[in-house]
């Protein structure tokens, strides 16, 4: 695995984007949640950065008339679709559950445990798609340069 490049660099903008997303949530929140590093949702998609990286370091390395890179290009779009689609929506309901689920809550259900809470942060938007897609297309192009 180590010495597959598509999948270091996939590693590496990963872990770029999840690194980011704890500084902009930081920077936004004047709040350090580290927990934000292995969270979904939130800027920019890490989800995005990881497909849109595959698909740009597969062209780079096979040849952008490949049929590898066809196939993760097509995989590519459908993952960052379904992020601002289906997966943005689940957020946005989870969001409505939690505020019944408090106000239930408020009206003597009993308190909320973390486990009965839904998590909010699953979707993302399409300025978050877009900027994670970007990262992931910048950081294949300079670890195809720096990678033997």
């Amino acid at each position: 695995m180590f010495y597959n490049r598509i999948l270091l660099i996939a590693f590496i903008a990963w872990l770029g984007a999840q690194i980011s997303k704890v500084i902009i949530y930081w920077i936004i929140n004047k709040k350090f949640v580290l927990e934000r590093l292995l969270g979904d949702g939130g800027m920019p998609s890490a989800h995005s950065a990881i497909v849109a990286s595959v698909a740009t370091a597969t062209g780079l390395q096979c040849g952008w008339d490949s049929p590898l890179f066809a196939v993760a290009t097509i995989l590519a779009v459908i993952v960052m679709h379904d992020a601002v689609g289906v997966r943005q929506e689940t957020g946005k309901q989870a969001k409505v559950i939690n505020n019944m689920l408090k106000l239930l809550e408020s009206m003597g259900r009993g308190k909320m445990t973390p486990v009965e809470t839904l998590k909010e942060f699953v979707g993302h938007t399409g300025r978050q798609v877009v900027v994670g897609a970007l990262s992931g297309i910048v950081t294949a192009v300079i670890f195809n340069l720096i990678l033997p």
